[in-house]
């Protein structure tokens, strides 16, 4: 089964002999995390399709693959061919994945899924779905891994503890307060699958998923005492040792649905949102609160450790993201430079400066050329990809994760002659970042209020881009971490975002994407805090993390009105005085002509 079409073919064959009549395939794993390890990739192998986010929906006559608009034009590409249909979810006219179950399954039908990868929330709206057309869900049936004949093997890594100096706080602290919002919800225990979660209430780190340094397990917390279910040979006998300290008892990572089922007359808490449909179809005999994991506040607000700490990360960053710049802007045209070596330097130089602070790159760095940026997630193939010319613009997108902090920079660099139309987005791209950065505002805005700042000189020139403008991010965890994010809508399944809190990070990226031609997209990282306060309120505002330059060879200084100039500049400003002790010589000059004044 080499081909998509042929692993369809075989997936169909199996669900007739269980008498499934439409199976879904989601990118997750047990613990519904974003970035999944080789063994959870079902999605990807059936389909061919290699993007972070997207599910399969396969009928007796029909097989749709739904994403997000980051990966339109990838999927396209890598879809064809394979009879999967392409279904632009949020695009006008495309139904959801709910809405394409309903419409697809046959009365009388039966809908299909491995449980332990949807999530309760799901899960329940397809029983819905299935009971309306006198049908029912059959969830312990996982298909796909009967005809993934080379499914990679579940992978515990070795599980290492985030001393406190990196994490501000004590596992004993963070399960007090989890304790306290356990009480609040008049709740006898709370549940956690989310591995983001999980790392950081226990301050434990490994290498279980793919550019995200979590510990696959499960945890149960009571009033009284907290179960971490873990692969204990992962942990080893200093590990287990702190954790028992801290006051966790472990048990086997496989135990969980075992302890679940024998549960009775306890009122959970939970996020249905997050934990999986067959871990909490097994709580038949007890009272669910439904309600957000109380981690994900919690963890989103960064202590002043943590915030001083990410600072210090953000340096070593800002030093490999203008090496990077020097080493490009001096060798193009020159070296031969394809998009995964530009992308593999950037990734060696992040490896070199953090030293024994570096833990790896924090998710797949995009290195992308010319039209292929305009795939707002891109990856080169093993060829390497686009060989760069002095011509036209690279976007990267790259960060790390250090036991300071995780990063995540973009910036679009000018290899030689670029078109007016590039200047042109390029200058609304920097106008858009800067609006976001200079914020001001009352405290209990959300994302939301704040988003059309980046897309009003977007909008008022007939452009947009798919994506949200920012998003959270953790402390040694996922580059993406909710509930804080800045966009516009709310779209299906995703709930508003969090009220902008001091210590929140979020990530401030407009773009312009325009297939077959380019991509931009400026990013740097911004920490919210208090500013004065007034008659009204507290108004809030940003501080950037971020110190790296922006690239002057791209802007069209005209479009630029002087208030733009001057939040450029001191921005600037700041980056040359963070880095400038750091270099010497012709990269020295070289960090001055590319924060000079304009």
């Amino acid at each position: 089964m080499n081909t998509a079409s042929e692993r369809i073919s075989a997936l169909r064959a199996e669900m007739k002999k269980e008498n499934i009549s439409v199976y879904i395939v989601p990118t997750s794993d047990f613990h519904d995390s974003e970035y999944v390890s080789p063994y959870f990739e079902a999605r990807k192998f059936l389909s061919g399709f290699t993007g972070s986010a997207g599910t399969l929906v396969v009928s007796e006559s029909e097989a749709a693959l739904f994403t997000d608009g980051r990966y339109f034009i990838q999927a396209e590409e890598q879809l064809a061919g394979s009879g999967i249909v392409l279904m632009k979810a949020g695009e006008e006219g495309v139904p959801t994945v709910k809405e394409y179950v309903r419409k697809t399954l046959p009365d009388g039908g039966n809908i299909g899924f491995d449980g332990r990868v949807i999530s309760a929330a799901a899960g329940k709206n397809y029983e819905k779905t299935a009971a309306e057309k006198n049908g029912a869900v059959i969830c312990d049936k996982d298909l796909a891994g009967r005809i993934w004949k080379e499914r990679p093997e579940l992978v515990h890594s070795d599980v290492y503890f985030l001393d406190e100096k990196y994490s501000g706080r004590n596992v004993p602290e963070k399960l007090a307060d989890v304790r306290k919002k356990i009480a609040d919800q008049k709740a006898d225990m709370h549940i956690i699958t989310s591995l983001d979660d999980i790392s950081w209430l226990f301050n434990i780190r490994a290498d279980d998923v793919e550019c995200c340094p979590f510990v696959l397990s499960y945890a149960v917390i009571t009033r009284s005492d907290a179960k971490l279910f873990i692969d204990m040979k992962a942990c080893g006998e200093e590990v287990s040792k702190r954790l028992r300290e801290s006051g966790a008892e472990l048990l086997p990572y496989d135990d969980i649905y075992r302890y679940a089922e024998k549960l009775s007359g306890k009122k959970i808490l939970l996020d249905e949102e997050r934990v999986n449909y067959r871990l909490a179809g097994l709580l038949k005999n007890c009272e669910i609160i439904s309600g957000q994991n109380p981690c994900a506040l919690l963890k989103a607000v960064k202590n002043s450790t943590e915030t001083e700490n990410i600072r210090k990360a953000h340096i070593m960053d800002g030093i490999a993201v203008t090496k990077f710049m020097y080493w490009l802007k001096n060798n193009i045209g020159k070296i031969h430079i394809t998009e995964k070596s530009a992308g593999d330097y950037i990734d060696d130089l992040r490896k070199k400066i953090g030293g024994e602070s570096y833990i790896s790159p924090s998710f797949s760095t995009i290195s992308a050329y010319g039209a292929n940026a305009a795939m707002m997630h891109y990856s080169a193939g093993d060829d390497g990809g686009a060989v760069l010319e002095p011509k036209g613009m690279l976007l990267v997108d790259s960060g790390g994760h250090y036991l300071e902090g995780t990063t995540d920079i973009t910036r679009t660099f000018a290899l030689g002659e670029i078109s007016d139309e590039m200047r042109s987005h390029f200058t609304l791209v920097l106008k858009a970042m800067l609006n976001i950065a200079a914020a001001k505002f009352m405290y209990g805005c959300r994302g939301e209020n704040l988003d059309i700042l980046a897309r009003g000189p977007m909008w008022e020139n007939g452009l947009d881009y798919r994506c949200g403008t920012g998003h959270g991010v953790g402390y040694l965890l996922s580059v993406h971490e909710g509930p804080n994010s800045f966009r516009w809508k709310i779209s299906d399944g995703r709930p508003a975002s969090a009220v902008l809190e001091e210590g929140m990070i979020t990530t401030d990226e407009p773009g312009v994407y325009v297939e077959g031609s380019h991509g931009i997209r400026i990013e740097n990282e911004l920490l919210c805090r208090r500013e004065q306060k007034c008659e009204y309120g507290q108004i809030m505002g940003f501080e950037v993390i971020t110190y790296a330059p922006v690239d002057l060879d791209c802007i069209d200084i005209s479009v630029l009105d002087r208030k733009d100039k001057d939040r450029l500049n001191a921005y600037h400003r700041m980056v040359f005085d963070k880095l400038c002790g750091y270099f010497e010589g012709d990269e020295l000059e070289f960090l001055k002509k590319y924060t000079r004044e304009i």
